[in-house]
C-alpha cells in the first residue's frame, strides 16, 4: 500500500464572494496536492465555513434569509475550485447534518469527558471578523488589529475550554518541532504567545447572540457550539469522524500539513491541537502559514472596496496565468502586493514571451518531424531539483529554475539557428530540444516539472510534442497589449 498524504486548506467564511487571497491558497495547497500524489495516496480537502455569525450579519444586511445567503456565497467558492483546476479530493460544508455535525458534536463531548469543558460567564471584547474575543493589549487603538473595527462588549453564559491545562504540552510540542509550524517566524510569534500564559476560551454562544445559527451545543440546546470549535472540526469529519464507519478517517488522519493564512495561525497552533489532545486524538504534523494578497499594500477588504475579484482575472488572462502570478510573484509566507499592471507584465514576459514563445516557435520549426525512432535516457533530474523546492513550499524558487531552463533553450535556439541547417542537422537539433540529452533539460521535461503549478499546460506541451510527430498549436499564453 501507498504512504498516506492529507492536505488541507482553512475553510473560509462564505459572508462575500471569494477574493485573490483564496485563490492564493487554493493554488498552493493544489501544488502540493498534485506533487504528492505522484507518490503517495492523496487526500485534499478545502470547503466552507458556513455557520459564523458573521455570515448571519452580512446575510441580514442584504436581506437575504442565512440559508439562502451562505448556499449562494459557497457555490462562489465551489465555482473557484473548478475555475483554478483545484484538484481537491472533497469540499466540506458545516452546515451539512449528516457529514460535519455528528462528527463535532462527538468531538465536544470527548472533550467533555475529560473534564475540559465547563460552564462559566464571561465579559469582553468580542470581534465579529475574528470571530473572537480580544484583549485590551491586542488592540491598536481600540481597534481590532486585524479588521479595524471597534470590538463590541459582551457579558454571557457560556462554556469555556480548559486550555490553561494544556500550556506546558502545547509549548513542547512546538518547540520540539513534532508539532512544525512553518515559516519560523510564525513559530516564534505562537510561542511568545503562549508564553505570556493562555487563558480558556468560550467554545459556544448563546442561541439568541448566535441568532440562532449553527451546531447546538450537546445536551443544552440554549447553547451554540463556538464557530471556530465548529470549523475546525471539518479535519476530521470530512474524513467520517464520528460516522458509523470511520474508515477515511482511520487511513488519513492526522493531518500531514494545515494550509493556512496568518491571521487564524493562533486557532490552529493554540486551540486547535489543544482540543484534539482533550480528545486524546493525533495532532497535524505541520502548519504552513502563507501571507496576505495585498492591494496597494493594504489587505484586501470587501467594506473599503480594496479587493480583486479572481474571477475577473481568469476570464481575462486564464486560470493558469492566474495561478502562475500567485505562485511566483507572491512570496509563499508572506504578504505580497497585487496590481493588475504588473500582472500583465509578467504575462506577457514570463508566460507569452517566455514559455509560449519558446514552444510556438520550436512546434513550427518541428511540424512532420517524426520522433518515433528517438529516444531518451533522461534523468529528469529538473522535475528532482523542483520536488525538492516543493517540499519546502518554495514555490517561486521552483518556478525560477523552471524559467532558467526555458531561458538556456531559447539561448541554444537563437545559437544554433535550425532553420539555417542542413534538414539532418536540424532534426538533430530540434530532437534535443523536444528530448534532451546528458546536458540539456528539453521541452518534455520542463513540461512535466510544470505539471503542478500549470496543469493544463504541462499537458497542452506534452501531448504537442510526445507523439509520433510533432504539431503546432494555438498560442499557450496570447500577448496582451497593456
Amino acid at each position: 500500500m501507498k504512504d498516506k498524504f492529507y492536505l488541507t486548506t482553512s475553510i473560509p467564511y462564505v459572508n462575500a464572494a471569494p477574493h485573490i487571497g483564496h485563490a492564493l491558497e487554493y493554488v498552493q495547497a493544489d501544488v502540493l496536492a498534485r506533487f504528492h500524489r505522484k507518490e503517495e495516496e492523496t487526500f485534499f480537502l478545502t470547503g466552507a465555513d458556513e455557520n459564523a455569525l458573521k455570515n448571519v450579519q452580512a446575510a441580514e444586511a442584504a436581506g437575504v434569509p442565512t440559508a439562502d445567503f451562505v448556499r449562494k456565497n459557497t457555490g462562489e467558492f465551489e465555482r473557484l475550485v473548478k475555475a483554478l483546476y483545484i484538484s481537491n479530493n472533497d469540499f466540506i460544508k458545516t452546515t451539512d447534518r449528516v457529514r460535519h455535525w455528528p462528527g463535532t458534536q462527538k468531538l465536544w463531548q470527548k472533550c467533555a469527558e475529560n473534564h475540559d469543558i465547563y460552564k462559566g460567564v464571561y465579559k469582553g471584547l468580542y470581534c465579529v471578523g475574528c470571530e473572537s474575543y480580544l484583549t485590551e493589549d491586542e488592540l491598536k487603538d481600540g481597534l481590532c488589529p486585524e479588521h479595524k473595527k471597534k470590538p463590541e462588549a459582551v457579558e454571557e453564559e457560556n462554556y469555556f475550554f480548559n486550555l490553561k491545562r494544556y500550556q506546558p504540552a502545547l509549548e513542547k510540542l512546538i518547540v520540539t518541532g513534532e508539532l512544525e509550524i512553518i515559516p519560523i517566524e510564525r513559530k516564534n510569534e505562537v510561542l511568545n504567545f503562549i508564553r505570556r500564559g493562555l487563558s480558556d476560551f468560550s467554545v459556544s454562544r448563546s442561541r439568541a447572540r448566535a441568532k440562532d445559527w449553527g451546531i447546538p451545543v450537546p445536551n443544552d440546546l440554549d447553547q451554540i457550539q463556538y464557530v471556530w470549535f465548529d470549523a475546525l472540526a471539518n479535519y476530521i469529519t470530512a474524513l467520517g469522524y464520528g460516522q458509523a464507519e470511520e474508515k477515511n478517517f482511520d487511513r488519513f488522519w492526522p493531518a500531514d500539513i494545515h494550509i493556512i493564512g496568518k491571521g487564524i495561525t493562533r486557532f490552529h497552533a493554540i486551540y486547535w491541537p489543544a482540543m484534539l489532545l482533550s480528545a486524546k486524538l493525533p495532532l497535524p504534523k505541520k502548519i504552513f502559514v502563507h501571507g496576505y494578497v495585498t492591494v496597494n499594500g493594504e489587505k484586501i477588504s470587501k467594506s473599503t472596496g480594496n479587493t480583486v475579484d479572481p474571477f475577473t482575472l481568469i476570464e481575462k488572462f486564464g486560470a493558469e496565468a492566474l495561478r502562475y502570478y500567485l505562485l511566483k510573484v507572491i512570496p509563499p509566507t508572506a504578504d505580497g502586493d497585487f496590481s493588475e499592471k504588473h500582472f500583465t507584465e509578467v504575462y506577457n514576459a514570463d508566460l507569452a514571451n517566455g514559455l509560449g514563445n519558446l514552444v510556438a516557435r520550436v512546434a513550427k520549426m518541428c511540424e512532420g518531424l517524426l520522433l518515433s525512432r528517438a529516444t531518451s535516457n533522461r534523468s529528469l533530474q529538473l522535475c528532482e531539483t523542483v520536488g525538492e523546492e516543493i517540499k519546502n513550499f518554495r514555490f517561486n524558487t521552483a518556478l525560477a529554475i523552471i524559467w532558467q531552463h526555458i531561458s538556456v533553450l531559447d539561448k541554444l535556439i537563437n545559437e544554433e539557428r535550425p532553420w539555417e541547417k542542413t534538414a539532418e542537422e536540424k532534426t538533430k537539433i530540434l530532437i534535443q530540444i523536444i528530448i534532451g540529452n546528458n546536458s540539456l533539460v528539453p521541452i518534455l521535461e520542463i513540461a512535466e516539472a510544470l505539471e503542478p503549478f500549470l496543469p493544463e499546460t504541462s499537458q497542452k506541451i506534452i501531448g504537442q510534442f510526445s507523439g509520433e510527430s510533432v504539431h503546432a498549436d494555438k498560442a499557450l499564453f496570447p500577448r496582451i497589449k497593456i
